[in-house]
């Protein structure tokens, strides 16, 4: 076994999976030259390229999905014997990757369990990646997503984080003041709705609400495409009912048509079944559930 070629495995992987040096060097702590060198190192010592550059672009070679496709199962392989034994030692350790849609969903359902996984599993670390588009958990090496049930695909299991939660319409006191109050779905049609653009398919998101007993879906033409908090000064924004209470209560924003809001039955970590064998993600899950019921 070449034991050099071995050891730049994990970073060949990397590459592969984020089609992307800089993106490899950043979640790998490298340096983008080191990252290279090593890729350099691994198709030298084959005598095939894996990888195709271009000044815009990195793509895996017909060699390079070959190699990938017979290399990286035997390394997760690898990774979870090592993990298992720390457990068995009643240590759990390992990075566990997490995709979220949003930063503020993120903080939503996930800040009271990483406070409690820090203090019992001071070795494990976690690491989520925000986006506001879904994306294959297995396919980028996540182990497991965020999101609210009627997105996950049916095959996955499914963790309740958080519970039931309201999507709500809001806007500040000043503008209100300006502007006025919209007493029905048709009068948003005179204000700034805020809008949010989808990062893969450039598309507008549309706002979901409850018309009479009717789910109907709202086109926003607002001035600003954001989705926060701080920008309902500007206009009416829609946003997760937890993230605005607090300013609902202090006064500074006011909850608009609160019989068009939807509610979602709740925020899941879902993941692949075998990925739930993984000493890491049991971990985080028992974690989850105490605090979501210390919660309750």
């Amino acid at each position: 076994m070449d034991r050099d070629l071995l050891s730049h495995l994990p970073i060949i992987i990397c590459v592969a999976r984020h089609r992307s040096f800089a993106a490899a060097a950043t979640e790998l702590g490298m340096s983008p030259s080191a990252v290279s060198h090593a890729v350099r190192s691994v198709e030298d010592r084959l005598g095939t390229p894996l990888f195709a550059r271009t000044t815009r672009s990195v793509s895996l070679t017909e060699a390079g999905t070959r190699f990938i496709a017979g290399v990286e199962p035997a390394l997760v392989d690898i990774g979870k014997a090592i993990e298992g034994l720390s457990a068995e030692r009643g240590k759990v350790t390992g990075l566990l990757r997490i995709d979220a849609p949003s930063a503020a969903v993120f903080d939503m359902a996930m800040m009271p369990i990483l406070t409690r996984l820090a203090r019992q599993h001071p070795r494990l670390t976690v690491e989520v990646r925000t986006g506001q588009f879904s994306v294959d958990i297995v396919a980028q090496g996540f182990d497991a997503g965020i999101r609210i049930r009627r997105a996950i695909q049916q095959d996955m299991i499914t963790t309740r984080l958080r519970g039931s939660f309201k999507t709500i319409l809001v806007a500040s006191r000043d503008y209100l003041d300006a502007r006025g109050t919209p007493n029905s779905i048709a009068d948003l049609h005179q204000h700034n709705c805020i809008g949010l653009r989808w990062v893969v398919s450039g598309a507008i998101f549309d706002w979901e609400l409850i018309d009479g007993k009717k789910p109907i879906t709202f086109k926003t033409s607002g001035t600003a495409l954001v989705t926060d908090v701080t920008e309902a000064g500007v206009g009416i924004a829609y946003i997760h009912e937890p993230l605005a209470r607090g300013y609902i209560r202090e006064g500074s924003l006011k909850w608009l048509l609160p019989q068009t809001a939807v509610e979602h039955d709740g925020l899941f970590l879902y993941y692949p079944r075998r990925a739930s064998l993984a000493p890491k993600l049991r971990a985080f899950i028992d974690v989850a559930k105490k605090t979501l019921k210390s919660l309750e």
